[in-house]
């Protein structure tokens, strides 16, 4: 049963919401995918550019620091008059029940846990029968600009303590996303089973498909964005080992896992950035800094 964004909420707040993405196609010569998000268009259409040009060096090390607001400050879910319970308000209408097998679904082993992935028909339908909590673990940047309605935010990587979950009941169905589509999550999965949490699960298919089947968001700026694939190889030896990309000055994040041939393949998706938007790219083996443009049409090496 799908609900749009803008039925849950009141008509003041219509302009921060957002349906689906649509990708209109790659960018002029800067290895992006332009994606323009509206509350009608419902087809995501991706390309890519490959080149391989290798670097295998710094281009630019400096790094500039950042203010990170504790995430428990930041609960914007309007209309809500418990923002910070990771549930969204009441629903207008409630599915009728149905069984999940949820010992059927697929398991990715991260951090020495194995992290359960839920296709996001069953959670969709979790959230319409307000059944389990949401936490997106994206950077603070992202969840400002867009996030499930109802969800907090925990990034990946942050002191639990400084979360909402930290006053949720480990014995709560809890569902962890980002954009990558299931990376950034399933890390924080694992630190959340890690802590005792017992009923956690990620987004399969991760926020964007949540967005493009219409369901529910709401955010800062859900307009317009853009898709960079940041592809490198290391040595096969790091398999498993996670590759993070993060804007400079930013929190902003995205991650994706070394193959087991050594190659990784991280999809940026960030809101107002060019080319010429600075990142640094984290390997196992040091980090890499430069613009979107430069490392997203080359093969990054560790």
């Amino acid at each position: 049963m799908k609900r749009r964004a803008f039925l849950a909420l009141s008509t003041g707040i219509v302009t921060g919401l957002a349906g689906c993405a649509t990708d209109a196609g790659s960018g002029a010569g800067d290895g992006t995918d332009s994606t323009v998000s509206t509350a009608t268009a419902t087809a995501t259409r991706t390309t890519d550019t490959d080149e391989a040009q290798e670097i295998g060096g710094n281009d630019d090390t400096a790094t500039t620091g950042t203010d990170r607001p504790s995430p428990r400050e930041v609960t914007s879910n309007p209309n809500d008059p418990k923002p910070a319970d990771g549930y969204p308000p009441e629903p207008d209408s409630v599915p009728a029940e149905r069984d999940i097998d949820t010992d059927a679904y697929e398991t990715i082993g991260v951090d020495g846990e194995q992290v359960r992935l839920a296709p996001v028909e069953d959670v969709h339908y979790w959230w319409a029968r307000r059944e389990a909590r949401f936490a997106d673990a994206r950077g603070m940047a992202q969840y400002r600009n867009e996030h499930v309605y109802g969800a907090v935010s925990s990034p990946a990587g942050s002191p639990l303590d400084i979360s909402p979950v930290a006053d949720w009941s480990q014995s709560d169905r809890i569902i962890c996303y980002c954009g990558c589509p299931h990376h950034l999550s399933s890390v924080r999965a694992a630190e959340l089973q890690q802590a005792g949490y017992s009923n956690v699960f990620v987004i399969d298919e991760g926020y964007y498909e949540w967005k493009g089947l219409d369901y529910p968001v709401v955010g800062e700026n859900v307009s317009e964005r853009r898709t960079y694939r940041i592809r490198g190889r290391v040595d096969p030896e790091q398999q498993g080992e996670m590759v993070w990309v993060r804007e400079v000055g930013s929190d902003r994040m995205e991650a994706a896992p070394i193959r087991a041939d050594g190659t990784f393949s991280v999809h940026v998706k960030f809101a107002d950035v060019t080319g010429q938007t600075r990142v640094t790219v984290e390997l196992p083996t040091g980090d890499i800094t430069g613009t979107l443009a430069g490392l997203s049409t080359r093969v990054v090496t560790g």
